[in-house]
């Protein structure tokens, strides 16, 4: 098949312009980025030669702390990268969605299941630990858009354990940044079997006829920042 080896090409070009694209997005909110990465870079690589050197093994020990090197870098960027994406698009209409529409697979988002015309939005995510309601913005109008979407919902999952979570950074809110793994670390009481009925009852509420805007960026799926290993 003449067309299957251009693909390997085309990932590795499509991969290398997503961190460059993230690199650049880092750098605009956080300008000294490159030192640090060159810092901790040549820190944990001369530290490992150097001990190299101390214990008789500098050609082992150099290349297993070019490794150390290059995968501590490597988390670095990869969290600094994603805290200065989620800023950039903080504040912004939709920005909770982007930052959802990143949770790996087993969770189910649907944006935008409430609306108003102040931008106010609710945000639902099923997973095993039930649903979740995601609302962000003004907090005395976004509760009353959470209270009607809470009764909506209830009547159709049941006894399906029901979370709410505001975003925000007042008392009780969550944090645009740690949005993601606040809705991964619910409890999961569902079996996989239970979500799919869950999802497949709450096709009945739907969502929002009218497009939301969600702030594009590398957050959206199909632009995701890299994985990083942790």
């Amino acid at each position: 098949m003449p067309d299957a080896a251009p693909k390997p090409k085309k990932q590795r070009f499509a991969r290398t312009r997503q961190i460059r694209e993230a690199y650049v997005i880092t750098r605009r909110n956080d300008p000294k980025i490159g030192w640090i990465l060159l810092a901790i870079m040549v820190g944990v690589f001369g530290a490992m030669l150097a001990l190299g050197f101390v214990i008789g093994q500098p050609l082992w020990l150099g290349l297993l702390g070019f490794s150390v090197a290059l995968l501590v870098t490597t988390i670095v960027f990869g969290r600094r990268a994603e805290a200065a994406a989620i800023h950039s698009i903080e504040g912004q209409p939709g920005a909770a969605a982007a930052v959802l529409n990143s949770l790996r697979k087993g969770y189910t988002v649907t944006p935008a299941v409430a609306v108003t015309r102040n931008q106010d939005i609710v945000h639902r995510v099923t997973s095993r630990a039930g649903v979740v309601l995601i609302g962000e913005g003004a907090p005395s109008r976004v509760a009353n858009l959470m209270s009607n979407e809470r009764r909506k919902t209830q009547r159709v999952i049941g006894d399906a354990p029901l979370h709410e979570l505001i975003v925000g950074t007042g008392p009780g809110e969550v944090p645009l940044r740690k949005l993601s793994s606040a809705v991964m670390k619910l409890p999961r009481t569902l079996r996989p079997g239970e979500v799919t009925d869950l999802n497949y009852r709450l096709k009945a509420l739907g969502a929002m006829q009218q497009p939301v805007p969600i702030p594009k960026g590398p957050l959206p799926k199909g632009a995701k920042l890299p994985k990083m290993p942790t």
